[in-house]
C-alpha cells in the first residue's frame, strides 16, 4: 500500500524576464543605423492544476524544488525574446497552498482552473526603448525583471460532503463500506483506518453524496495525539458531520464520554467544527440492551441532535440514516472553499523594501556596496558609455544608496566599490 502522505513543504521559483539587448543596427550601405536591442521575453509562471488521479502528496516528499523556466534574452533587429513556458504542477484536488513563511493562503486548488502561485517576471527593454533626440546611440538596456519566489505548504483537505467521526474501532469503516463500494481495510482493532476513505453514496438515480471515513480520534488528537491531529483537517470542509457512537459499549467505553471527548477535539482544532452541523448513530444496537440505547439516544437528543439506531453488520437502520443526511444535506451550502488572502499593507511594503535592500560597509577607506538587486542591471550597462553611466546613477539615486552614502559623510574622490566595479565619488 502506497504511503499517504496530506502535508508537505516545497520551494517554487517563476522564471526571470529575459534581458533587454544592447544592439546597433549593421547593414551595408547604411550609415548610423541605430539602436535595435531587442526586448527579453517573459519568465515561466508556476501553475498549480488539480489532478484527479492522484489522492496523496506523495510526489512531493521525493521532488521539493520546481522552478520556471528564464524568459529569452532580447536579440538584434528588434528581436522580442521567447517567452518561457509555464511550470505545471499538478496536485491533489482539495489542495490548499500557504506561503510556509506568513501562513498566507495562496490558492485552494478545488475546482478545475489553474492557479498562478508564483509569477514570472516580464522581460527587460532593449535599448531600442532608450532612444531619444539627444541619446542617439544607448549602450544600456534594462534586465529582466526577477519572477516571484515561494516556500508554500501544501495541504490535502478531503473533499467530501459528510465526514464520519468517532473513536476507533466504532464501525466507521464498516458504515461506509455498506453504504458506498468504498472497499476500507476493516479488522477488529485500534486504527485500522490510517488514511482517509471517500466513497459515494448514491440515493437515487441521479443523487448522490460524498463521504468520508476519517480515522479515528482519540483524547488529545487536537493537540497531536494518536492520528487524529494529523486527519482532522480533512473534516474541516465536510457540509454535515455524522458522529458514530458504539452504543453497546462492548469494549468497556462510555459512548456519551466519548461523544463529549470528540466534540471537545473537533472545538479545539477548529471552532468552526464545532458548529457544523451534526446527526449521531448509535452503531452496534443489534449487541446493545435497549436500556443502553435509551440512555445514549436521549442525551444527544436532549442537546439538541438526531440520533439514529443502527447496525452496520445487519444494516438496519442504515437506510433512514442516509435519508435523513441526504435530506439534511439539501439546506446547507456547498462544500466549503478556501479564499486566497490578499497582502496586507506591511507585507507590502515588506517586499518593496526586500526587493530594493542593501547595506554599506567601509572597509580601509572603501564604501563596499551589497546590492544583490544591482547586478541585473550592471549586466546591461556599458561603464564605458557616459549615457549609461548617468542611468546607472539614476538608479543608484532613486534606490537611496546615494543619500546613504552621503549620510555616511563620504566625500569627492572616495572610492565605492559595488558588486567589485569601483569608481570614484563624484557629487
Amino acid at each position: 500500500m502506497a504511503t499517504f502522505i496530506d502535508k508537505a513543504r516545497i520551494s517554487i521559483k517563476a522564471g526571470d524576464g529575459g534581458d533587454g539587448a544592447v544592439s546597433f543596427h549593421r547593414e551595408k550601405y547604411v550609415a548610423s543605423g541605430g539602436p535595435d536591442g531587442g526586448n527579453g521575453g517573459k519568465g515561466g509562471n508556476v501553475v498549480f492544476i488539480a489532478d484527479d488521479s492522484t489522492s496523496s502528496l506523495i510526489d512531493f516528499k521525493y521532488k521539493t524544488k520546481f522552478f520556471a523556466e528564464k524568459g529569452q534574452n532580447g536579440g538584434a533587429k528588434r528581436c522580442t525574446g521567447k517567452n518561457a513556458p509555464d511550470l505545471i504542477v499538478k496536485v491533489p484536488r482539495g489542495t490548499v497552498v500557504r506561503d510556509s513563511d506568513s501562513g498566507r493562503i495562496l490558492a485552494d486548488v478545488s475546482t478545475d482552473e489553474p492557479y498562478i502561485i508564483a509569477k514570472g517576471g516580464n522581460g527587460g527593454k532593449g535599448n531600442m526603448n532608450f532612444a531619444t533626440s539627444t541619446r542617439q546611440i544607448p549602450k544600456f538596456a534594462k534586465p529582466g525583471f526577477v519572477g516571484e519566489r515561494f516556500n508554500v505548504t501544501l495541504e490535502l483537505k478531503l473533499l467530501a460532503d459528510v465526514g464520519l467521526v468517532g473513536f476507533p474501532n466504532v464501525g466507521k469503516s464498516t458504515l461506509i463500506s455498506v453504504v458506498s463500494s468504498a472497499k476500507p481495510q476493516i479488522a477488529n482493532y485500534h486504527f485500522t483506518t490510517l488514511t482517509p476513505v471517500l466513497g459515494v453514496v448514491k440515493v437515487e438515480e441521479e443523487k448522490s453524496f460524498v463521504m468520508a471515513d476519517i480515522p479515528g480520534l482519540i483524547e488529545g488528537a487536537s493537540e497531536g495525539v494518536g492520528l487524529g491531529h494529523e486527519f482532522l483537517r480533512h473534516v474541516e470542509r465536510c457540509r454535515l458531520i455524522v458522529h458514530v457512537l458504539d452504543v453497546s459499549g462492548c469494549e468497556g467505553r462510555n459512548p456519551i464520554e466519548d461523544f463529549n471527548t470528540i466534540n471537545k477535539e473537533l472545538r479545539n482544532f477548529n471552532q468552526d467544527l464545532a458548529e457544523c452541523p451534526q446527526i449521531v448513530a448509535g452503531n452496534k444496537s443489534d449487541i446493545a440492551t435497549l436500556e443502553q440505547i435509551s440512555e445514549v439516544k436521549n442525551y444527544v437528543e436532549n442537546l439538541g441532535y438526531k440520533f439514529f439506531e443502527i447496525s452496520s453488520a445487519t444494516r438496519s437502520g442504515i437506510k433512514a440514516l442516509i435519508d435523513e443526511v441526504s435530506a439534511t444535506l439539501d439546506t446547507l451550502p456547498p462544500i466549503k472553499q478556501f479564499e486566497a488572502e490578499p497582502l496586507t499593507d506591511e507585507e507590502l511594503q515588506g517586499n518593496i523594501y526586500d526587493a530594493q535592500r542593501f547595506t554599506i560597509a567601509i572597509e580601509d577607506g572603501i564604501y563596499f556596496v551589497d546590492a544583490p538587486f544591482l547586478e541585473p542591471i550592471m549586466r546591461t550597462i556599458d561603464m564605458d558609455d557616459y549615457s549609461s553611466l548617468q542611468y546607472f546613477q539614476k538608479v543608484l539615486r532613486s534606490s537611496g544608496i546615494i543619500d546613504s552614502l552621503e549620510k555616511m559623510n563620504i566625500k569627492e574622490g572616495d572610492t565605492v566599490d559595488i558588486l567589485g566595479f569601483q569608481f570614484d565619488f563624484i557629487y
